[in-house]
């Protein structure tokens, strides 16, 4: 793996016993000692740390920023306060699904974070797509995602002030010498933070996190255990430039301001299609959850068929679910076989199991919302 890129945290990783693996680029842990079921349960009992500075951390600058990103994405950009952060889509002329991302009103500058695999494709996006009077600055900084029931207990010790802070907002602290930028948000459904720091101060941070006694280190692989019950979509996997917002059941990442009879209405590439699915309600497919039996998972690709032997959709996330102590899915199927509680069968290898369609979260959402 010598050319894949390292991140701040690289040596810490080894010396913490991380399984390493390639991943969007990147050397990446999928495990530690402690091993992947095990990392999971943590993170849902009490604690877990996860290196997310693969990601791609974006400054947005010039004299309307706001107003500009919202040509290039679904949600109300405009109307998100100082100190607001705000999941948003973007798309393409076909009003398919080019990445997902966060946004932060920085006050006169948007801090924006893409997905590592879409980073190169989102800067060029972004640079071409703002103009001339705008400037997209890549950030020099890790980024670490502190995860789980026990998380604000940890970061009392470290940032008390981040504590105030509630699902969706984010602030700027100082602390142990550095500026942190910190916003209560996560992968997981958990309570948590994501915490950006300058690269130079990553390693101290994280080595401080990870000294606390509610902390371990999480790696890839229990990370996707986790959003998968949490029924977060995952880039590549569960939307892509096949799937609409509508389609992928994110049609709450359409602004309310974005919509038909909204103050800025459209305005998105491939509005057209969008907000015409969101009245029409023609499309042909859609995003839902699957709860299996037994303990066998049912793995991304596996066909679903009906119980008239018909084939209706397939799947694009699935694991077994630790948490949920059964196996979890996420998958595309047709409008007609997608009503919740509805039995499909997924072919795993010629045999048919029987899988429910499930409202998700599997887990239910611990948020904290103040």
């Amino acid at each position: 793996m010598s050319d894949m890129k390292q991140t701040p945290l690289f040596a810490l990783h080894q010396e913490l016993g991380g399984k390493m693996v390639p991943f969007a680029g990147y050397s990446m842990p999928v495990q530690y000692p402690l091993g992947v079921k095990k990392e999971h349960e943590h993170t849902r009992r009490a604690c877990g740390l996860f290196d997310v500075s693969h990601m791609g951390q974006v400054a947005v600058t010039g004299p309307t920023p706001a107003k500009a990103m919202e040509t290039l994405v679904t949600a109300d950009v405009v109307g998100l306060p100082e100190g607001g952060q705000r999941y948003a889509l973007f798309t393409n002329s076909e009003g398919c699904i080019l990445d997902d991302l966060m946004i932060v009103n920085q006050g006169d500058w948007l801090y924006v974070v893409v997905n590592a695999a879409c980073k190169d494709q989102d800067l060029a996006l972004m640079r071409i797509g703002l103009g001339a009077d705008h400037d997209v600055e890549v950030l020099d900084r890790g980024l670490l995602a502190l995860q789980g029931p026990d998380a604000a207990i940890v970061m009392q010790r470290l940032c008390p002030a981040a504590c105030d802070l509630v699902f969706m907002q984010h602030g700027r602290f100082e602390v142990m010498g550095s500026e942190i930028w910190v916003s209560r948000s996560g992968y997981t459904g958990e309570d948590g933070f994501e915490i950006s720091v300058p690269s130079e101060a990553s390693e101290a941070l994280a080595r401080w996190f990870v000294d606390q006694p509610e902390v371990e280190p999480i790696g890839l692989g229990a990370r996707d255990s986790l959003r998968l019950e949490a029924g977060l979509c995952l880039y590549g996997h569960d939307i892509d430039t096949t799937t609409t917002p509508v389609e992928a059941s994110l049609s709450w990442a359409v602004g309310k301001s974005r919509r038909v009879g909204g103050e800025r209405e459209a305005g998105f590439p491939g509005a057209d299609r969008v907000l015409h699915q969101l009245q029409a309600k023609d499309h042909r497919r859609r995003r839902v959850g699957l709860l299996g039996e037994g303990r066998a998972p049912v793995r991304e690709g596996v066909e679903l068929f009906d119980a008239d032997d018909r084939m209706v959709g397939q799947v694009t996330s699935g694991s077994f679910g630790p948490s949920v102590g059964a196996p979890v899915a996420m998958a595309y199927v047709v409008v007609e076989a997608a009503e919740k509680g509805t039995t499909l069968y997924a072919d795993v290898r010629g045999k048919r199991l029987p899988m429910v369609i499930s409202p998700m979260p599997f887990v239910p959402a611990n948020y904290y919302r103040g």
